[in-house]
Order: structure tokens, then sequence, then C-alpha cells
């Protein structure tokens, strides 16, 4: 399954690791180029432009439009939702666009954790999410 991964780019680490993971499942994930060196921290100027003025930097990059057209190729999309700015499971502006590009072009999207249940939008959310893992990538599947 064509899968892309959506979430926060402080998690740019945590994106990588799945994108592992997921091919040694034989899936085929998806995230922008620009996330492993992120990750691995050999993007330093994007990451002090995504700590001052992170809309700038996905101006710049495209990344609003590469992440829509790569769900638009894709099977499904994974949202990396992670612990954030006190939120237990954070989904934040950008990965809710990216759920409700998924959802209009009629792609699967599953949660790797529990929808959170602290924000003002966890209906569009819940309304857009086809199966939530729990942790637990080998849950995956078409049919969901």
């Amino acid at each position: 399954m064509i899968i892309t991964l959506c979430g926060s780019v402080k998690f740019a680490d945590k994106f990588v690791e799945t994108y592992n993971l997921l091919e040694k499942m034989g899936h085929e994930p998806k995230m922008h180029e620009l996330m492993f060196k992120i990750a691995d921290g050999t993007a330093p100027e994007l990451i002090d432009n995504i700590s001052r003025e992170h809309w700038s930097a996905k101006r710049k990059h495209g990344f609003i439009k590469w992440w829509y057209n790569s769900i638009k190729n894709s099977d499904a999309i994974l949202v990396l939702n992670y612990d954030k700015k006190g939120i237990k499971n954070y989904i934040g502006g950008n990965t809710l666009m990216e759920m409700g590009f998924a959802h209009v072009n009629d792609k699967k999207v599953f949660l790797l954790n529990p929808m959170p249940e602290e924000v003002s939008y966890a209906d569009e959310i819940k309304a857009m999410t086809d199966n939530i893992l729990n942790g637990d990538l080998s849950k995956i599947n078409f049919e969901a």
C-alpha cells in the first residue's frame, strides 16, 4: 500500500523510523525528502527557518502542495500523532488539512494513536478517520 506520512515536523525522527518500518512491512511510504535531513540534523538552515518562521519554510519548500500531491497519489495517509503542546495525540492545523485532502480524495486515513479530544476540531478528525492503530502498524489494512 502507498502511504503518505503526515504529522508535525517536530516528529521528523519518528517519520524516518516509521518510514523504515513500513518499508520493511512491504508498504511504499511517502514523505518529503527534507524530512530525512530534518531528522538527522543535516538541514540546519531549514531547521532554523522552521523554528523562526514555520510558515515561510512551508511556502519556500512547497510543503503543503507536496503533501497534497503525495496524498492524491497514495492509497492512504498515516497520521503520526504524538503528544505536543501539552495535548495528548496532537493533530495541528496542517495535519488536519492533510486529513481533509485524503478524505475528499477517498483515501484511507489511519491515526497511529488515539484521537486528541482537547481540540476544538475533534469532530472533524472523527469524521475523517477510518482506523485508529493504537500504535500498532500491523493494523494497517485497506479494508478497515
